[in-house]
């Protein structure tokens, strides 16, 4: 009996462990913020994410932000920025901006012009119509 209770307990333990690193690789909270916020983005990108060294809260609230301010980015370019060396947030908070002052700004756009500051560029008074 003594042997069952060992392997149990083993079984118990390494059965938590598992557990506990799943749930470090798959941000399943993050996902589920997301989907919330009305961001679809999958599991398995997250997890992508986290094997390229790319943050994936950076990219999921850069993307909540733009869904709620009305702008449709596409995940895998914000990644590809990141991985490129460039500000995601600088980069999605000057988009938004742009679109509370009415200026056409695109993303591409944006991304070339990240080494400065473009917040500062885009004014943060609406212009009247």
């Amino acid at each position: 009996m003594d042997f069952q209770g060992g392997m149990i307990v083993l079984i118990v333990f390494v059965s938590l462990f598992a557990i506990w690193l799943l749930f470090y690789f798959i941000p399943v909270g993050l996902w589920f913020s997301a989907l919330v916020s009305g961001v679809r983005i999958s599991l398995l990108q997250l997890v992508l994410m986290r094997w390229r060294k790319v943050p994936p809260s950076t990219i999921v609230s850069s993307m909540i932000e733009s869904t709620k301010a009305g702008l449709e980015l596409n995940p895998n370019e914000l990644e590809a920025h990141y991985l490129a060396g460039g500000n995601v947030t600088s980069v999605v908070h000057a988009l938004v901006s742009a679109q509370k002052a009415n200026i056409m700004l695109d993303f591409t756009i944006s991304c070339a012009a990240s080494d400065r500051s473009m917040v500062s560029c885009v004014p943060t008074q609406p212009v009247p119509a």
